[in-house]
């Protein structure tokens, strides 16, 4: 069994959320529910029953009853819920209006705003009567090149009180990868930036915006808020405003929240684009409400007294679990920056200056502030800290013992893991459980999650493809200009029919934590072993000379040998004695299988925007075979690094 690095006390548990909706549960269904797992079971045992239970218990608000909770069809995706009822899900995250802080605005450069909800409230109606006087209405697409900014969030407020479907991208994507997103949603408003700040620049964006609009014909009004500058001259940009303008053209009208179907579409999310254009993914407003409602009260214990932060961009989809928040009545800090910057504590800063209690980061992240000997235990007070969220990649053992051992010895480090396609999560944290080395805390409530080996059968303490086995609410709508669901079907039921596959090499453990090893698309095969690349990577971690890596598969004498690219700190070069040290490693805690036939010094690892390592791409360039769709790389340069090496042709 892993080690247990952290239990919450009686007291946490007595107050948790989850607590309290475990004994809400009992009483209203004659049961004792006394564990974690016994509500688990019973959430998939009874979904009738645990989802009206979670929209109770988290208030959601809606004018018109459901008449049924559960309307299966042919298909798992098929599954229609809260049939009957009409809700918005703007009005769900406005339902505080008081002069408490909703938002606290950050940026790289020091800047700090904040808004309360109600003067949230009023910006948001402003903004609604503007995109009404311009023709929006329920179903049309508005878009946004946005930096994590208020105006962001204020904008798809706006959008989605009217019953418009939000779809947005950071301002770091390439004008090809933003064309590849929103030429296939055809926005009739777009919200944009005139420029951001990251890594110590000030990068400009209306060039960009010139070039998006030219391609987009269908988009008549473009709305430039005015980050670096008051006043950026638009003339270059047809039917362009700058954002204080038009909120002043407005007329002045109520807010009306329009009142829609549980299953109306809310957001547009894309696929990462790294091996073909972007898949355009539509998630329904009722339930992605729900399913963050669940996500944030009960496994994350969020209430109106903390203060959440997640360290985001607005073309990743932790960007909207994070503005999610708001439904719980919390105060958000957005950030908008490197995370790194400030001598690598500027977000750790900010934990004690705002008071934060949730920080949401990456894996890659708290790896970096270790790397760097960072100790924030002895730097910062973090007295307000109560939880630590990481997703983006699976966080390694030397991670967990990092967090316990140097930032907080009483936090609750929940690492989760989802993604875009359900806009939420599989597997992730509770408060009432105990954290173990090395592994997510527990399967989330409601969702079916098994692993099943090549014979599609459930196991346990065995690796295999992540499923679920039975629909939930926020499962997509499908894709966009998909009609008769060829795609949709394609990318998550091929694999076992009716079943959705998640393409995560993961294992249940023995205390029903989960561990995932890597994707399912990237997993080695040396021999025929399936090797998930995480399980490299956790030892590749425990170097203190390696600050970055990535590891493929190559294809070599008719079976697949593995290798191993590392990016090493500042002016170190790879020797035998250096690579004699990481082999050692990874064979002393795996198996020689997982060894590296190679390792090889590059300069770079290719990412996505979002910062996840593309090991596909890595894979097809030392192949040979072009990468499809570089737009979708924070840094496409990088594989230029893996072309045409010597080392791999012996």
């Amino acid at each position: 069994m892993a080690e247990r690095l952290w239990q919450a006390s009686q007291d946490r548990i007595e107050s948790a959320n989850i607590t309290a909706f475990q004994k809400k549960v009992s009483a209203e269904n004659a049961i004792n529910i006394s564990s974690y797992d016994e509500l688990y079971n019973w959430s998939l045992a009874f979904p009738e029953k645990f989802w009206p239970a979670v929209w109770s218990f988290c208030d959601v608000r809606s004018s018109a009853p459901y008449h049924s909770v559960i309307s299966k069809g042919n298909t798992f995706a098929d599954t229609q819920w809260f049939e009957g009822a009409k809700l918005n899900f703007a009005e769900n995250l406005l339902r505080r209006r008081d002069d408490t802080c909703a938002i606290v605005s950050l940026l790289e450069n020091g800047q700090r705003r904040s808004i309360s909800y109600a003067e949230l409230y009023t910006q948001v109606e402003q903004l609604a009567a503007a995109l009404r006087d311009q023709g929006v209405n329920a179903g049309d697409r508005v878009a946004g090149i946005m930096p994590n900014i208020p105006e962001a969030l204020i904008a798809m407020l706006a959008t989605t009180s009217i019953g418009a479907i939000w779809s947005s991208c950071s301002p770091d994507f390439g004008t090809q990868g933003i064309l590849d997103r929103f030429a296939q949603i055809q926005p009739k408003v777009l919200f944009c930036s005139d420029g951001y700040y990251y890594n110590g620049k000030t990068i400009h964006s209306l060039a960009t915006v010139k070039s998006v609009a030219e391609r987009i014909p269908e988009l008549n009004k473009i709305i430039v808020v005015p980050l670096i500058n008051e006043r950026s001259d638009l003339s270059d940009i047809p039917n362009s405003i700058s954002f204080p303008q038009f909120l002043s053209d407005a007329p002045q009208t109520a807010l009306h929240f329009e009142q829609l179907p549980f299953n109306h579409p809310l957001y547009i999310m894309y696929s990462s684009g790294t091996t073909g254009v972007p898949k355009c993914i539509v998630h329904s407003a009722g339930g992605t409400l729900l399913q963050h409602l669940k996500e944030h009260s009960l496994h994350t214990d969020i209430s109106a007294n903390d203060v959440l932060f997640y360290y985001t961009t607005c073309g990743w989809m932790m960007w909207n679990w994070l503005v999610s928040g708001l439904a719980s009545e919390c105060t958000l800090v957005l950030y908008d920056g490197s995370p790194l910057a400030g001598n690598n504590t500027l977000l750790l800063d900010a934990i004690d200056s705002e008071g934060i209690t949730v920080f949401g980061t990456s894996a890659r992240y708290i790896a970096a502030v270790d790397k760097a000997g960072i100790k924030p235990r002895e730097s910062h007070s973090l007295a307000s800290l109560k939880t630590i969220l990481s997703t983006g990649s699976p966080l390694s053992d030397e991670s967990f013992n990092y967090v316990y051992r140097d930032i907080k010895a009483d936090v609750c480090l929940s690492s989760i893991s989802g993604g875009t396609d359900i806009i939420s999560c599989f597997v992730l944290g509770s408060p009432i459980l105990p954290v173990h080395s090395g592994e997510i805390q527990c399967r989330g409530l409601g969702m079916a999650v098994e692993v099943w080996d090549d014979e599609g059968n459930a196991v346990h303490q065995q690796k295999g493809e992540l499923v679920c086995t039975a629909p939930f609410p926020s499962c997509p709508i499908g894709f966009w200009n998909d009609s008769n669901g060829e795609k949709f079907h394609d990318a998550y039921f091929a694999t076992y029919p009716g079943i959705w596959a998640h393409s995560d090499y993961a294992e249940i453990t023995e205390t029903n934590g989960v561990i995932i090893h890597g994707r399912s698309d990237a997993v080695l095969n040396p021999g025929g072993v399936r090797i998930g690349t995480a399980e490299i990577y956790r030892q590749v971690e425990k170097i203190s000379e390696v600050v970055d890596s990535v590891v493929v598969g190559q294809s070599w004498q008719s079976d697949v040998r593995v290798i191993l690219f590392v990016v090493l700190a500042d002016k170190l070069s790879l020797d035998d004695s250096l690579i004699q040290t990481i082999k050692t490693t990874i064979r002393s805690n795996t198996t020689p299988r997982h060894v590296p036939a190679k390792i090889i010094q590059v300069r770079d690892i290719p990412r996505t925007i979002s910062g996840k390592t593309v090991e596909l791409a890595v894979r097809e360039t030392i192949h040979g075979r072009p990468v499809k769709n570089t737009d979708a790389l924070a840094n496409p340069e990088a594989l230029n690094y893996f072309k045409d090496l010597t080392e791999l042709a012996s």
